[in-house]
């Protein structure tokens, strides 16, 4: 082997083992902003009466009135750009929905149903000649792999739902109201 093989490999090492370090560092960063807004818990005192998400900014808003009171970092569906058209498609709906029932038994850590398809997303379906699919869900992590949200919640993993971490799933219980509004924004 030449010197110069020797050396374009090791340098090959090096940039790979700094971007791995980068990385890390990037997701330790955005995992101890998560932890450090998880831990500012919402006062009893304060009724939340609307859930916001905006799917573009990756966030839900928990509002009193016109005042956010919480905001918590979000995946989405794979594929979140656009309005779910069909089941399948992997898309997050937008409009405006109620959070309808909540589930204990869930798939995932906890999860609140979000009353996708609506009406006019079921006639939307049906001029497309498909199944406009449901079981749209706020959830936290899938059942057994909580100590992998610190990866998960950087990217978009969901079939359409809207996930966080579990920490941030049981707050979101505590203050949810069978019939609470969601708006859901591009």
């Amino acid at each position: 082997m030449s010197f110069s093989y020797l050396t374009s490999r090791k340098t090959i090492f090096i940039c790979l083992a700094m971007l791995t370090l980068m990385v890390i560092g990037v997701l330790s960063v955005s995992a101890l902003a998560v932890a450090k807004d998880a831990a500012k818990t919402i006062p009893a005192s304060v009724t939340i009466d609307k859930v916001y998400v905006d799917k573009s900014e990756r966030v839900l808003k928990l509002l009193s009135g016109d005042k956010v009171i919480k905001t918590y970092h979000v995946a989405l569906g794979d594929s979140p750009v656009g309005h779910k058209q069909q089941q399948g498609d992997e898309r997050t709906p937008t409009g405006h929905y109620i959070l309808d029932y909540k589930n204990e038994n869930s798939i995932a850590h906890r999860s609140i149903h979000i009353s996708y398809p609506n009406t006019t997303d079921k006639a939307r379906a049906k001029e497309l000649g498909v199944s406009p699919g449901g079981n749209i869900m706020i959830h936290g992590q899938m059942n057994g792999f909580s100590h992998l949200a610190w990866f998960n919640q950087q990217r978009d993993w969901t079939d359409g739902c809207i996930a966080v971490t579990n920490a941030e799933m049981d707050e979101i219980m505590a203050v949810y109201k069978a019939g609470m509004p969601i708006e859901i924004v591009e």
